[in-house]
């Protein structure tokens, strides 16, 4: 008999452990929920974990295991096929952000001159298999990637299939900056991509380039590195804040309930936005007087100078200082390709990324 949940979180690494974790101590309603992973061992953990957090802070929550390798071409189906998911937060990736604070061989520094969008394809793989095995399933079943949205989610909708958003990034910096003034989090709202990520990782003195747009009770900071100067990312993936950030969104995803706050890759739109939930569906709820494509185009502009721009029709291709860095090692993935192609393409740039990641 097939027991089903309200959320399923694939993936048993520290982002899927912080998702999880915020669940069990912030759930207010009953909460069905699922951890799905190959190792048996970490995955025992995360739930006995898990279950003793929602005991300690009095939440209805309750999680299972379930033991599965995504990496198996039938997994995803199988996985939703035993489990029945209401909302499925897919945080498995086989190349973890942890990259971006790596350093010593050839990979590592490809990422760093040419950005994340390196990683695109190996953060798209698991993904869009999950995504191909929800459109198959026939189910209702609302989608979260936590792999590289604002550009994997463009891949997931190219392809054909439905995704609701990610987590993290624009929503760190709409939480920190949220936090470093004191105010509520619906006075303010923000247009960010994840690479204005960056800039706050760096001394306050030494950021630069295009910084997220900001609105505080409806009113566009001019100055926006000056207005925060006092915020400063730590140099890893700060999961502790990106990981918190999409549990309200799943939860109330979850329970039929109405959410605002901010999302990365919405309905697979590049970059991110301030968002609002109404009966399962999610809505870009931009500042006044902000245009819709005025808002795609601010975020699309990043990934359009430097990264990897998906079409409509799907195809992909690479731009810019990673387009260029690609080239210098294989001119034929520097090309790009069309989303269809995905799985041949994962085979070479991970064949790719093994031979630099010797260097």
């Amino acid at each position: 008999m097939v027991e089903s949940c309200d959320v399923l979180v694939s993936g048993t690494g520290s982002f899927a452990a912080r998702i999880v974790f915020d669940i069990a101590a912030t759930a207010k309603k009953p909460v069905e929920g699922v951890i799905a992973g190959r190792n048996r061992e970490r995955l025992n953990w995360l739930v006995t974990a898990a279950n003793a957090r929602a005991s300690i802070f009095g939440c209805p929550a309750r999680f299972r295991g379930l033991e599965v390798d995504l990496l198996e071409p039938a997994a995803p189906a199988r996985m939703i096929a035993e489990t029945e998911p209401k909302v499925i937060v897919q945080a498995a990736s086989v190349q973890t952000s942890a990259v971006i604070a790596t350093t010593g061989d050839a990979w590592s520094d490809l990422v760093r001159k040419g950005g994340l969008s390196a990683t695109a394809v190996s953060q798209a793989l698991i993904s869009s298999r999950v995504a191909h095995a929800i459109t198959a399933s026939g189910r209702a079943i609302a989608l979260i990637n936590c792999s590289f949205p604002d550009v994997v989610n463009g891949i997931i909708t190219s392809s054909g299939h439905a995704v609701v958003s990610g987590m993290g990034n624009v929503a760190i910096l709409s939480a920190v900056f949220a936090g470093a003034h004191q105010i509520d989090r619906d006075r303010i709202k923000l247009l960010a991509h994840y690479q204005n990520l960056a800039p706050f990782r760096a001394k306050a003195s030494e950021r630069a380039g295009k910084p997220p747009r900001v609105w505080i009770d409806g009113r566009e900071i001019p100055d926006v590195y000056g207005e925060f100067t006092d915020v400063k990312l730590t140099p890893e993936p700060v999961i502790d804040i990106s990981g918190a950030s999409g549990v309200p969104l799943v939860l109330a995803l979850a329970q039929d309930d109405p959410w605002e706050g901010h999302a990365p890759g919405p309905n697979g739109l590049p970059g991110g936005y301030p968002v609002r939930l109404r009966d399962g569906a999610l809505d870009l709820d931009l500042p006044p007087n902000l245009p819709w494509k005025e808002a795609i185009a601010w975020n699309s502009a990043f990934e359009a100078e430097k990264g990897l721009v998906v079409e409509p029709d799907g195809t992909a291709r690479y731009t810019g200082e990673l387009h260029d860095a690609l080239r210098a090692h294989s001119p034929e993935l520097a090309r790009g390709f069309h989303v269809s192609d995905l799985e041949a393409v994962y085979k070479d740039m991970q064949a790719l990324r093994e031979r630099l990641e010797r260097r």
